[in-house]
């Protein structure tokens, strides 16, 4: 286990100059299709953070990790907030940070354990501190799931708008920001009600 941690560690440190060419959700995506003997095609297009559009950035932002860049890596506030709706019977939130979601997307898939999530807690520190909150944003956009066999912000403008992660418009990109909590089952277009919300949140944030 300290092996595999430390293989990590080192993998998250070369993260910082070298695009990953796969993940760990990923190569799972691949193994489900042939297990399951389905046709699977891959879309994993990196591109620089100059060339997502802001408005895409700060849609990501305001959807998935609104205090990005005031936490550490962990954000307590989130996670105190989404605790208290569990014990309420009705989540509608989720804790984990951009790191957080990072660090699952590279190392461990979708998969849950307490295991993993132990791990994955030790690996979110070394993240923000090896790379840095740009190129974590960078690294999350480019390998995120968008849909089946749709990874990044580049691939998922051209799969649901045929245009560019550079030239995505405002309203498209917070529908695509929109999908991100449930990529295989949501679809930009259905998502009216949650990228209004989200449109709303870029405002309120200066954006």
């Amino acid at each position: 286990m300290v092996l595999l941690w430390s293989f990590a560690a080192l993998l998250l440190v070369a993260a910082r100059w070298i695009d990953p060419p796969t993940t760990a959700v990923h190569i799972q995506r691949r193994v489900q299709a042939l297990i399951h003997n389905k046709p699977y095609q891959e879309h994993y297009k990196f591109v620089p953070l100059s060339q997502i559009s802001p408005d895409f950035q700060h849609a990501v932002i305001s959807a998935e990790d609104a205090r990005f860049y005031q936490h550490h890596g962990f954000d307590w506030h989130a996670i105190q907030l989404a605790a208290e709706e569990d014990m309420e019977g009705g989540r509608t939130r989720g804790g984990s940070t951009l790191t957080q979601q990072l660090v699952k997307n590279l190392f461990f898939g979708t998969g849950r354990s307490f295991l993993r999530k132990g791990a994955e807690a030790t690996l979110v520190p070394v993240a923000e501190l090896v790379l840095g909150k740009q190129r974590i944003l960078e690294l999350y956009l480019n390998v995120v799931e968008w849909g089946p066999g749709i990874y990044g912000a580049e691939s998922a403008c051209r799969a649901y708008d045929k245009t560019s992660a550079r030239s995505i418009s405002r309203e498209r990109a917070a529908r695509l920001a929109a999908i991100l909590p449930a990529p295989l089952t949501r679809r930009p277009d259905r998502m009216n009600r949650y990228s209004a919300v989200i449109l709303r949140r870029m405002h309120q944030m200066g954006w």
